[in-house]
């Protein structure tokens, strides 16, 4: 029996550490939310797998420019990260990296008690902020390129110092294809883009910056695909071929970015008894899942219409955690006010 929400305080042993809210997940939806659980007073936890918060902007592109972030015309992802952290970080929460939550089951006083592959947590709610889950790149499966990963070949770029002075090969027709080709023309010697369709998938505005580009430093050819790559210690050549004509070249180049996407895997989450859309959680308007006091924000949020932007992650997240604070204490507003009117100044 899971007891109502005026009895769950009441119902929790006082020598327990019972957190108010614990969001899983630190990357910006989870970070945005820590600090606005900070604002409705809740003692707050966050848990991530990975060893240090940021989420993908951390562990994928740290040296990537991010466009949608809300008050940053362009700023780089780690950038961000260091300035969501120390908003997060205003109210002090509970930050433990490096651990991934396996179990989450509901207690019959209604406490919810996750457990980790090293603790147990215990808290009144929890909002699900877990991305995408764990993400493995999409690899290409041609000759030569897989015993150069590592050496020449690429599916993250972590320093855009590997690239410097490079010959550069960049594979894909997304964001983080079109972004890198902008984004490393400061760096490399000189980049060749293909695509293996003619349209891209990036925003408008990034492919039109990219093709307006000078030729002396990228070179945009689709419908191309890679045929072969070659070289011992490290990426010589690359053999690339018309998808339509067949026509065949063969390109010098000292470095391959392959982005063609990821697989993502929610993993343990979709043994927890929650509703699932594929590799995401249904929620209501309310961000609410079918779990009493569970909810969901950012990626791994199902919605009608779904955009995956760190812009529309912040209000989920918002929304979630004040939803939580209501789910905790009925007689709290939803809304309290604006964040203008509760800062210190």
């Amino acid at each position: 029996m899971i007891l109502t929400n005026n009895d769950v305080g009441a119902a929790a042993s006082q020598t327990e550490d019972i957190y108010d809210i614990t969001i899983i997940g630190a990357g910006p939806t989870g970070l945005f939310g820590a600090f606005y659980a900070g604002m409705r007073e809740l003692k707050t936890k966050l848990i991530d797998a990975l060893p240090e918060p940021g989420g993908q902007l951390i562990a994928l592109y740290p040296e990537k420019y991010i466009f949608d972030a809300p008050g940053f015309p362009e700023i780089y992802a780690r950038d961000l990260v260091v300035q969501l952290v120390e908003q997060a970080q205003r109210w002090h929460p509970t930050m433990v990296l490096g651990e991934r939550v396996l179990q989450l089951t509901h207690r019959s006083d209604g406490i919810i008690h996750l457990q980790t592959d090293k603790a147990t947590h215990l808290t009144r709610t929890v909002v699900i902020a877990a991305g995408v889950g764990a993400f493995e790149p999409t690899r290409l499966k041609v000759p030569g390129l897989e015993a150069l990963e590592g050496t020449g070949v690429h599916y993250f770029v972590k320093q855009k110092a590997v690239f410097q002075d490079k010959n550069l090969l960049i594979v894909g027709g997304g964001d983080s294809a079109v972004d890198w080709a902008l984004n490393l023309q400061d760096t490399a010697r000189h980049i060749t883009l293909i695509h293996r369709r003619s349209e891209f998938r990036a925003h408008e505005s990034s492919v039109n910056q990219m093709l307006a580009s000078p030729a002396a430093k990228l070179e945009v050819l689709t419908p191309w695909e890679v045929r072969q790559v070659t070289g011992t210690s490290g990426v010589e050549q690359v053999t690339i071929y018309h998808n339509g004509t067949l026509e065949e070249r063969t390109l010098a180049v000292d470095a391959v970015l392959l982005n063609l996407g990821f697989k993502a895997d929610i993993g343990p989450i979709k043994e927890w008894g929650l509703e699932l859309d594929k590799r995401t959680i249904k929620i209501n308007a309310r961000t609410e899942t079918n779990l009493p006091g569970v909810f969901a924000a950012g990626d791994i949020a199902a919605e009608a219409v779904k955009m995956n932007l760190i812009a529309t992650c912040y209000g989920q997240a918002a929304l979630a955690v004040n939803v939580a604070k209501n789910y905790i204490d009925p007689k709290s507003s939803i809304f309290p006010g604006h964040s203008s009117e509760k800062m210190s100044h």
